[in-house]
């Protein structure tokens, strides 16, 4: 099964970010919009994984959740991958406590890797975004990027994880598998939070 872990940000940032998209749907259509539904902040993509290392994963996500306290994070700007001229992905990026973010995903990588479900792009810097749209042929997404530039959303609290399967179709469809609360009781490190702008 195909596997991923990410945050789901609250239903009200998504309406506000979607609101920010708005403008731009109906006038590029080289550009495939993914579903608002779908949207999240992927932690670690574990890729096809079996069913033993899924029953060795569950616990030790549990785990990865339990050293981490909930921290705040926003929407903000944008960018593409791998250059907004050629663009295959448009995605906007978090600023917020950023350190906290890349903590915990190193945890939740360094989990999967135990239980014998290494993410496929595990040499990778991690880069935290959320996708918006990907292109099928490069595309120029300069005017985008640029419009959305100043875009700050409301501020959320990453407050759990997700476990969650994809079933990839024309539109992928994605269960829930598991949901693991950070731990309130974590004791954040002091100096820690810092403000760092787009993915």
């Amino acid at each position: 099964m195909r596997l991923f872990v990410a945050l789901a940000p609250p239903s009200a940032v998504l309406d506000d970010l979607d609101a920010a998209c708005g403008p731009f749907r109906g006038v590029r259509e080289d550009l495939r919009w993914t579903s608002r539904e779908a949207w999240h902040v992927t932690l670690a993509f574990l890729g096809e994984v079996t069913e033993v290392s899924l029953a060795r994963l569950l616990p030790r996500l549990e785990r990865a959740a339990a050293r981490h306290h909930p921290f705040g994070l926003t929407f903000a700007g944008a960018g593409a991958f791998p250059a907004a001229h050629r663009a295959n992905v448009l995605w906007t990026g978090l600023s917020g406590d950023r350190h906290a973010l890349g903590e915990l995903a190193a945890s939740v990588t360094a989990g999967a890797r135990r239980a014998g479900a290494v993410p496929p792009d595990v040499s990778r810097k991690y880069r935290p975004h959320l996708t918006l749209a990907r292109c099928r042929a490069p595309a120029d997404v300069r005017g985008i990027v640029a419009s959305l530039d100043g875009y700050r959303g409301q501020q959320w609290t990453a407050e759990e994880i997700f476990l969650i399967q994809s079933r990839l179709n024309e539109r992928p469809r994605y269960e829930t598998l598991g949901t693991w609360k950070l731990s309130v009781r974590a004791r954040p490190r002091p100096g820690r939070d810092r403000e760092i702008r787009t993915g």
